[in-house]
């Protein structure tokens, strides 16, 4: 028994020599690898082969950061064959509604919204938060100011209005009882004489945004902050603790005079689910490109491509994920190690109950005494059958 592996060699040989005796088996073997060989070749070349991505993106607004992140993705993805158009969008609910329709490939959407009902949306990245920065004018020093006051949260009903009633109602104000909402754009606002806008404005944008500074430089308005954010992050798991820091919008006056808390609200980058998984592992690249963060000013992390957001995983990111691991693990290895230890004690069974179906051979027979301690030396089938559980543990 103390030569098992030896003889299993032995039988492979011999089954070896049989089957190149055999014309017809080694001709069906060798057709049937050089069919398996030409096939692995040709999704070799296939995956190598350079494909060009046509793809719809929004940024949302045209004056937003979100879109110039979009522009700045845009032209860095056409050095990698992606062609992005660029579609500007009202808010974060008119994207999902054209990704759920599969009128637009991707779109960067604000977090908060209900994932409900858009079965066709899936998450690709999580983005840094946006902040949500609230812009009063002189007589407005704490929330509880603006009781009584008209508050533009954009689009009604939009992502901004929405996560901002929210914000509101939590500090015990009540939409349409202590405040009035009024519903201007972007462009309306920075077109509106003075004396016509609202005491209140909310702008959801990273910072510094381009809105934010003509209002506060030219028409001037004060940044209020928020004094709940961090107690706010642990109810609601799209909200985080952020800070606006001090002569971010003015130097003289200071705006906002010292550093100040704020909410972040995540920015998500969705997409269609029937988008090319190749296409969006291949934006992701670009995306996480140092180059970008740089160019943009925003902290764009791998770490956090991966928050929550409601929607499911694009199949994009799952394989931008797994192209960024190793080929090989140690995992690999010790599975490897444990599949080879499987299929050796599996082989030293089969030939133990072979033996022993066959029968004892004459000079076993003859051996007496000496033969009967060899046997009790030798391993027994429990010996291999504990063996087999040992390298089966190993592979789990």
């Amino acid at each position: 028994m103390s030569d098992i592996p030896n003889e299993i060699e032995e039988y492979v040989f011999k089954a070896l020599d049989w089957i190149r005796g055999k014309h017809h088996i080694r001709k069906g073997l060798a057709l049937l690898l050089i069919a398996l060989l030409l096939g692995l070749a040709g999704k070799f070349a296939y995956d190598l082969y350079p494909r060009h991505y046509e793809l719809t993106i929004s940024g949302g607004g045209m004056l937003s950061k979100s879109h110039y992140l979009t522009k700045v993705l845009q032209a860095e993805a056409a050095q990698r064959n992606i062609s992005l158009t660029i579609v500007p969008m009202a808010g974060s609910f008119e994207a999902l509604n054209e990704l759920n329709a599969g009128k637009l490939d991707l779109a960067f959407v604000q977090g908060g919204i209900d994932p409900m009902g858009y079965d066709n949306v899936t998450q690709v990245a999580s983005m840094p938060p946006q902040l949500i920065q609230f812009l009063v004018k002189d007589d407005v020093k704490t929330i509880q100011d603006i009781r009584g006051k008209q508050v533009n949260l954009g689009e009604k009903n939009g992502g901004p209005s929405i996560v901002s009633n929210q914000m509101l109602r939590f500090s015990g104000l009540v939409p349409e009882v202590d405040y009035v909402e009024t519903n201007f754009n972007d462009e309306e606002l920075l077109g509106m004489k003075p004396e016509k806008l609202p005491q209140v404005i909310v702008q959801i944008s990273y910072a510094p945004s381009a809105v934010v500074d003509f209002l506060v430089q030219k028409r001037g308005y004060q940044l209020l902050e928020m004094p709940f954010p961090a107690s706010l992050a642990m109810r609601m798991g799209w909200v985080s603790d952020a800070k606006i820091l001090a002569y971010m919008y003015r130097i003289a006056p200071p705006v906002p005079a010292s550093d100040i808390h704020v909410i972040g609200v995540n920015l998500n980058l969705l997409a269609n689910k029937e988008v090319d998984p190749r296409a969006i592992s291949k934006l992701l690249e670009v995306l996480y490109k140092p180059k970008i963060a740089s160019i943009v000013a925003i902290p764009i992390s791998e770490d956090k491509i991966l928050t929550p957001s409601g929607f499911p995983i694009s199949n994009g990111t799952d394989m931008y994920i797994a192209s960024k691991q190793p080929l090989i693990t140690s995992q690999m290895i010790d599975q490897i190690k444990g599949l080879f230890g499987l299929i050796m004690t599996l082989a030293s069974i089969a030939l133990v109950v072979f033996k022993w179906f066959k029968g004892p051979t004459d000079d076993e027979e003859g051996d007496g005494e000496d033969g009967d301690k060899k046997k009790s030396d030798a391993p027994t089938v429990g010996d291999h059958m504990d063996n087999l559980s040992s390298s089966i543990s190993k592979l789990t």
